[in-house]
């Protein structure tokens, strides 16, 4: 299957992308996504000519329409970079008769109702929706709109069009931040949830709804990303301050699967700067050696304990949810990590090293959507780490993903 990806280097299309790949390359194993296979993954963004996204809409079998503007400096912008560019889309589609399935990312704002009234950039996701309809109409072709709420997840824009983006990365790195009105409720949904659903549309499995102004009903012609969870920015700003403290209380508060506070705070581990996912713990030791609290958890994740031969390096994979701490307590090891994918330059991010020993304890945090190793430094000695990972191993879901450092 050859797909195409509009805004690919946006936050959902790289997240989407780096799954379409995972999935191309054989490290997502999951069974259902090996339908998919063989897989071409084409991504369109700023930089791709007219010409290059005119071939990619002669060959493509399923494209993601991710491309959009949130935030220019005219208003009038919101129309040419939503509307016009989606015109240009399935215009270059429908001149090579390429009747493929289309899915458009829009907007609750679409709906032009309550505080959405009158928004300039509803309006042009609305004039976007009238225009997929119509090109369905007049193609036949199988059409995808989705109506996204706030999406938060790693990668997400901080002071750009996510309060939540924007709070986990003031928290995470000490920087001042203000929440106007507490009590303001937003529906959320969490990135992985949104992947997951792009991907069970190119399965043809895609979930469907109606609208009732901003109320989600059943039928429809409109597509629906679940679940979505619903918090008040003072909510959501509490459990953030609780995720930073656990650095210094230890405590780690209740992450029952599927929730919204596991899901945030596997969102707000991806904005620590990199030199700033390592802190100190206090070792206390006696006669028989020494004992460090690590986590205070009653059924809260995986705690293990990983021993390391002379020389070995573990790891060199990554995750897309899943994230870890790492305690070594006997020996000495690199632990390495790095950025999944390429920065602004078409380079790949640095690499950020922490060199760890059992005699000073310090914790060093693998993020979402970095990759990551841990290589025993001795020659003669083994290396024993306590590790603990946000959810318990999945045979069927293992979110593990090789990738040299």
């Amino acid at each position: 299957m050859r797909v195409l990806v509009t805004g690919a280097a946006g936050f959902v299309g790289r997240n989407l992308c780096e799954a379409l790949k995972a999935i191309r390359d054989g490290r997502d194993r999951r069974e259902r996504l090996r339908a998919l296979l063989p897989l071409e993954v084409m991504e369109c963004d700023l930089g791709t000519t007219a010409e290059e996204l005119d071939a990619m809409c002669a060959r493509a079998d399923f494209v993601f329409n991710l491309a959009g503007v949130n935030r220019p400096e005219d208003p009038a912008e919101f129309m040419a970079g939503n509307f016009g560019f989606a015109s240009d889309l399935l215009a270059a589609l429908e001149r090579h008769g390429n009747a493929c399935p289309v899915m458009l990312a829009s907007s609750a704002q679409a709906s032009l109702a309550g505080r959405y009234a009158g928004s300039a950039y509803g309006e042009s996701k609305l004039a976007g929706e009238r225009l997929f309809r119509e090109y369905s109409g007049r193609t036949g072709a199988r059409v995808l709109i989705y109506r996204f709420p706030n999406l938060y997840g790693k990668w997400c824009r901080p002071n750009y069009n996510s309060a939540v983006a924007t709070f986990c990365d003031a928290i995470a790195n000490g920087r001042p931040y203000a929440v106007s009105d507490p009590s303001v409720e937003l529906e959320l949904l969490y990135i992985d949830d949104l992947v997951d659903e792009m991907l069970s549309a190119l399965l043809g499995e895609e979930s469907r709804c109606g609208y009732d102004g901003l109320e989600e009903v059943e039928g429809g012609d409109f597509c629906a990303c679940r679940p979505t969870d619903r918090a008040t920015l003072g909510e959501i700003v509490s459990l953030l301050e609780s995720f930073r403290a656990s650095r210094d209380d230890l405590m780690v508060p209740n992450l029952a699967n599927d929730s919204f506070p596991k899901k945030l705070w596997s969102a707000f581990e991806s904005y620590y700067g990199e030199g700033s996912r390592a802190y100190p713990l206090k070792a206390n030791r006696d006669g028989r050696g020494s004992f460090t609290e690590f986590l205070r958890t009653p059924e809260r994740g995986q705690v293990s304990v990983n021993v390391s031969g002379p020389g070995i390096t573990k790891g060199n994979h990554w995750h897309r949810s899943k994230w870890e701490r790492f305690l070594v307590v006997s020996g000495e090891a690199s632990i390495r990590m790095r950025r999944v994918g390429l920065d602004a330059d078409g380079e790949p991010f640095p690499v950020d090293e922490y060199r760890v020993s059992g005699d000073d304890p310090v914790v060093v945090e693998m993020a979402p959507g970095a990759t990551h190793c841990i290589e025993n430094l001795s020659d003669s000695r083994d290396l024993v780490t306590v590790m603990w990972a946000n959810e318990p191993f999945d045979p069927e879901d293992p979110d593990t993903y090789f990738e040299e450092v």
